[in-house]
């Protein structure tokens, strides 16, 4: 008779778990989540923990949540899919009417997606082919410029305008060359004349590098605000807007990747909102289904739009799609949680959180192994360091962030770290009780580890 196996043995056994070393995950206990309800998650042992990285900076007005639960059981019961090549269904039609709506002024058109990792490659190939379109010298414009410290997804051509080395340097042979700008990193700024005050000289050094090469540069490619996995660096007041200028100045398209700092994460609804840019191509993703089902999508301009706007023996259609692309079901989940942020006033009520959360952070700043923190709205860095003074970074080995996190894991919460950064990303519809709470955790895991 064969042996029934428990169902952690059954993971252990086949599958292979996303951004993870197997061999530790095998040797190791391992939680297995059963539900969630609200900002908590229960695992099968019926414990139960706080939600502190939102299941991956996806989940917005917490689990369960009864208006997205209906809204994907009445698209159900018409349709779980059909294919937008050749067809166009219902829901997704009412999506991107609703997304050109909330979004930046002058992206007009939409192009579904299934991921972030999809709608920046999407984004590429548009810009790749779009210049080409309009001036007929194939291949010119063929060029990315990025940040280091990006992360714009894991497909090929996302990773190849990412510049997280540890993610992406082992598949250099399969990437296609961008040029990599410095990062707004102010707390490990490499700029002598910033000691004392920013005077933007990753800006100084982005423009030098789009002028020497801006003939040969179809995009530049930026996560706004917020670089997410490169370690939730945000970048100095006014420096997106002075990105947008450089690219208007050297007729360069600027692509904002919001995938992560989109719905509401940087308290308000698009990061570009808070320095007034509007992007030649924006991509979303994470929170636009409220965390609910995989859609994303790429927006951009009716001039882009245009230059793939011909007869059909010109062949300049746009050659991309994928099975489920505009799902209904996806996209019916997508327009409820539009509209919860629209009744429940998401962006409006977090204003006082987003304080609240900046206030109790102060304690932090007082341990000796807190470096830096970084916040914008609700999305928090807290990067830990060896030598405060010195700003010597905790080794690899060490493993410090990853300590902080099991830890925290046994005091009732789930959180994951960048390396030595701790980051907290708590789903929008936390209350101010639970943020105290959330963030009492993580203070009291890092003293247990660091001090």
């Amino acid at each position: 008779m064969k042996e029934e196996l428990s169902l952690l043995e059954k993971n252990k056994k086949y599958v292979w778990q996303p951004f993870t070393q197997m061999k530790e995950w095998v040797e190791n206990d391992q939680l297995i989540i059963e539900r969630g309800e609200g900002i908590k998650l229960y695992d099968t042992a019926g414990n139960e923990y706080y939600d502190g990285v939102s299941s991956i900076w996806l989940n917005v007005h917490g689990h369960q949540k009864k208006e997205l639960n209906e809204a994907i059981k009445e698209q159900l019961d018409r349709v779980a899919h059909t294919t937008m090549l050749g067809l166009a269904s219902v829901p997704a039609t009412e999506l991107a009417e609703k997304l050109v709506e909330i979004t930046p002024s002058g992206l007009n058109k939409v192009f579904y997606s299934d991921s972030g990792s999809t709608a920046v490659e999407i984004a590429l190939k548009m810009a790749f082919q779009y210049w080409q379109q309009i001036d007929g010298n194939y291949g010119a414009k063929n060029k990315f410029i990025t940040l280091k410290n990006a992360y714009h997804g894991d497909t090929v051509g996302s990773v190849s305008v990412g510049g997280v080395d540890l993610f992406h340097q082992i598949y250099k042979p399969l990437l296609f060359d961008s040029l990599k700008a410095p990062s707004p990193y102010c707390y490990r700024c490499s700029f002598e004349e910033e000691k004392d005050k920013c005077n933007f000289s990753c800006i100084k050094e982005l423009e030098k590098m789009i002028k020497k090469q801006h003939k040969k540069i179809a995009a530049l490619v930026i996560e706004p605000l917020v670089q997410g996995a490169g370690g939730m660096i945000t970048a100095p007041e006014g420096y997106l807007a002075k990105v947008r200028e450089l690219c208007d100045k050297y007729n360069v398209l600027m692509i904002a990747d919001e995938v992560a700092v989109g719905f509401g994460r940087t308290g308000k609804m698009f990061a570009c909102e808070h320095e007034e840019v509007s992007p030649d191509i924006m991509t979303v993703a994470k929170g636009i289904s409220g965390g609910y089902l995989p859609i994303s999508a790429t927006l951009t301009t009716d001039e882009i739009y245009n230059a793939f706007y011909d007869d059909y023996a010109s062949q300049k259609t746009f050659f991309h799609g994928h099975s489920f692309t505009g799902n209904p079901l996806a996209a019916a989940v997508s327009l409820a949680n539009i509209k919860l942020f629209e009744e429940e006033e998401i962006i409006e009520e977090m204003q006082d959180k987003i304080e609240l959360v900046k206030d109790k952070l102060e304690d932090f700043k007082k341990l000796s192994h807190v470096g830096d923190i970084r916040q914008q709205g609700l999305m928090i860095g807290i990067e830990l360091v060896k030598e405060k003074a010195s700003k010597e970074e905790y080794s690899w080995e060490e493993r410090i962030g990853v300590k902080v996190c099991m830890v925290a894991r046994e005091k009732g919460m789930i959180i994951r770290p960048l390396g030595n950064v701790v980051v907290f990303m708590p789903p929008l519809c936390s209350r101010k009780g639970e943020l105290v709470e959330m963030l009492d955790i993580i203070y009291d895991s890092i003293i247990d580890i660091t001090e």
